[in-house]
């Protein structure tokens, strides 16, 4: 098996696409795969990781055009094509390299974030908008004398968006981060929807309407591609068609054009930065690896 990986180098601003032969294990994830390669081919290989169980959301990556969690993709499932993911598609996974799905697996950084170093994608951006909700829980009360009954189908609800762990797939899989820069993008939507349901908020309504303009609600094409990518089975794209539903028959909201616009970013390497990249970046290739790792949050 073939691992066809894209590099970045920060010093030059080039990228290129190297190949690395593995001989895969049964029940061998594409984490495993890379953590062979730098512990046994190339030690300058540099990705994000931690947990290795689906929880911190530190490693996803492009796989095969389409964003996946490294620690939950199976090889095998890759080559035999029980795990595949059907995109609508878009500039950013634009076929731009060729490979053989039939022994190789093609892995490059998640699109619309600027890419560090090879798998090291800069996540500053993703975390200042998903902040810009405030993405709190704010109760109706202060401290009550007991705890607050939820019937079981409400709780229901709230933990099909509660199981968000800001992996950034959602943000790498939809086509309107690419074209606008200032939308607010799939996870803080999905946030700000589930604070909005929740009976136990200060205000329902009020919950929505940070997102009630151009770069929100309205900004979004109902494209689903980001709860096909979703690893924890949330459903942004639903969340999105709920509230504009809801502000609609409240009569508080409205469809707006976009204000600003950009084209699709192709390249993660391309983007433009707003800054340097912080010195508490979590990747493989400057700092040990640990499963019990904590995962910083980028300052925006």
């Amino acid at each position: 098996m073939i691992l066809k990986v894209r590099r970045f180098d920060p010093s030059t601003q080039r990228s290129r696409y190297d190949r690395f032969e593995v001989r895969p294990k049964p029940g061998m994830t594409l984490l495993g795969a890379l953590l062979y390669v730098q512990d046994r081919i190339d030690d300058t290989l540099s990705f994000r990781h931690s947990c290795r169980g689906a929880v911190c959301g530190a490693c996803a990556v492009l796989v095969n055009k389409a964003p996946r969690l490294a620690c939950r993709t199976q090889l095998r499932a890759l080559f035999e094509g029980t795990d595949k993911i059907e995109l609508k598609p878009y500039p950013a996974i634009a076929a731009t390299e060729p490979w053989n799905p039939k022994d190789e697996v093609l892995v490059e950084p998640l699109p619309h974030l600027h890419a560090i170093k090879d798998l090291v994608v800069d996540q500053r951006r993703f975390f200042h908008l998903y902040r810009m909700v405030r993405p709190t829980f704010r109760p109706s009360s202060g401290l009550p004398e007991r705890e607050l009954r939820l019937a079981p189908a409400v709780v229901k609800e709230l933990e099909r968006y509660t199981n968000c762990i800001l992996c950034a797939a959602c943000h790498g899989a939809c086509p309107v981060v690419g074209k606008n820069p200032d939308y607010l993008g799939p996870a803080a939507l999905a946030r700000l929807y589930r604070l909005g349901i929740d009976p136990r908020e200060t205000d329902l309504d009020a919950r929505l309407a940070p997102a009630n303009g151009p770069n929100g609600w309205w900004a979004c094409e109902l494209v689903n591609n980001c709860t096909r990518v979703c690893p924890k089975g949330v459903a942004p794209s639903l969340a999105i068609g709920n509230s504009q539903r809801r502000l609609k028959e409240s009569g508080s909201g409205s469809p707006e054009p976009k204000t600003r616009t950009g084209p699709e970013t192709r390249n993660t390497e391309s983007q433009s930065r707003e800054d340097e990249p912080g010195k508490g970046d979590r990747s493989s290739d400057d700092a040990p690896r640990s499963e019990g790792a904590d995962r910083e949050t980028p300052t925006p």
